[in-house]
């Protein structure tokens, strides 16, 4: 599980294969792609992505409120059938 010291980290550095960053909170479907490209681990990382949400493209957390319903959004898309086989997935609120 990443840490509050690797998450700013990740938040210093540019986007990447195994980062996603969006301020929305709603666009399932984007985070559908975003775990599934993860899963697929093309370039063989051998390590997990992170979609990281409240967080614009330059690594700035926008204020977004992460509730509980969010969360368990977030990880019914491990389960909703739209991504087989079923990916590893954790959801986590740092603030």
């Amino acid at each position: 599980m990443l840490d509050k010291e690797a998450l700013l980290a990740l938040l210093a550095d540019l986007e990447s294969d195994r980062v996603e960053r969006t301020i929305s909170v709603d666009k399932t479907d984007k985070f559908s792609q975003a775990v599934c490209a993860f899963a697929n681990d093309y370039p063989g990382h051998r390590q997990p992505g992170y979609l990281i949400i409240g967080v614009d493209d330059r690594g700035r957390l926008n204020g977004t409120k992460v509730s509980d319903q969010l969360l368990q959004n977030l990880g019914a898309l491990r389960s909703d059938g739209n991504i087989l086989p079923l990916p590893a997935l954790s959801t986590s609120s740092f603030w």
